[in-house]
């Protein structure tokens, strides 16, 4: 291992402005998330990902990977949804030791309420404050990083009972 490649000054200052602007813009949508909605980003990102199914339902295991988090610490974030009646679980048909987990209508209703909301603090925040070509540079740039590390993202450990 060679000595480092350090940023210079220009990488430096797009890094920096970077790690600021998704830490404010995380800070804010949260903020929106929970005043408007009373939705944590987690709880908006697991009804967002089931509704978006056909039958607003996910094994545990595909949920947990689209969130890339470990199926204990979503099975965990699932119990509080299900005791506000967000979700349901139900065993999975072809795997005894797998769950699915199901939007319920309330979970529904969260989600319709929260999404317009939502979209509009993205809009403000973000997307208004770009011209269409920078929208296209964005969308470029960050399916070029997904793609490079969509084969390295972390893979929860193994739990069987997902």
């Amino acid at each position: 291992m060679g000595a480092p490649r350090w940023l210079d000054e220009r990488e430096d200052r797009a890094w920096r402005g970077y790690r600021r602007m998704r830490r404010l813009l995380d800070l804010e949508l949260a903020r929106q998330l929970t005043q408007d909605a009373g939705l944590s980003e987690a709880d908006y990102d697991v009804l967002s990902d089931l509704s978006e199914t056909p039958q607003g339902r996910l094994r545990l295991r595909e949920l947990a990977d689209r969130m890339l988090w470990s199926r204990s610490r979503l099975s965990h974030h699932l119990t509080r949804m299900q005791q506000r009646g967000l979700v349901t679980r139900e065993e999975c048909a072809d795997d005894a030791r797998g769950s699915v987990v199901v939007l319920t209508p309330a979970g529904r209703q969260a989600i319709g309420s929260a999404a317009p909301g939502h979209v509009a603090a993205v809009r403000r925040h973000l997307i208004d404050l770009l011209t269409p070509a920078e929208i296209e540079a964005l969308g470029a740039l960050t399916h070029r990083v997904v793609d490079h590390l969509g084969g390295r993202a972390p893979h929860p450990r193994h739990d069987p009972e997902a």
